[in-house]
C-alpha cells in the first residue's frame, strides 16, 4: 500500500483552519472526530478548498496518520 504524501504547508494550513459551519463549527479541522469526517466522505465533501482540506483530513485519519498532526498542535 502506497503512503500518501503531504506538503508541509498543506499540513500547517490544516492545523490552523477551523470548521466554518455545522455541529463542529469553530473546531480545528485536524480535531474533527473521525466519524464526522467519514460521514462527509460518504455524503460528499463540500466544493472548493474546504472540501479538499476535509478530504485530506479524511485520508490522514482513516490511514492512521494522525501522528502527522502532533507537532502542529
Amino acid at each position: 500500500m502506497e503512503c500518501p504524501t503531504f506538503d508541509s504547508q498543506q499540513l500547517l494550513e490544516l492545523a490552523r483552519t477551523r470548521m466554518p459551519f455545522g455541529k463542529y463549527k469553530g473546531r480545528l479541522l485536524i480535531d474533527l472526530p473521525e466519524p464526522y469526517v467519514v460521514w462527509f466522505s460518504q455524503q460528499g465533501f463540500p466544493k472548493g478548498k474546504l472540501g479538499d482540506m476535509l478530504r485530506t483530513v479524511h485520508e490522514i485519519k482513516v490511514n492512521g496518520l494522525e501522528y502527522l498532526f502532533d507537532p502542529l498542535r
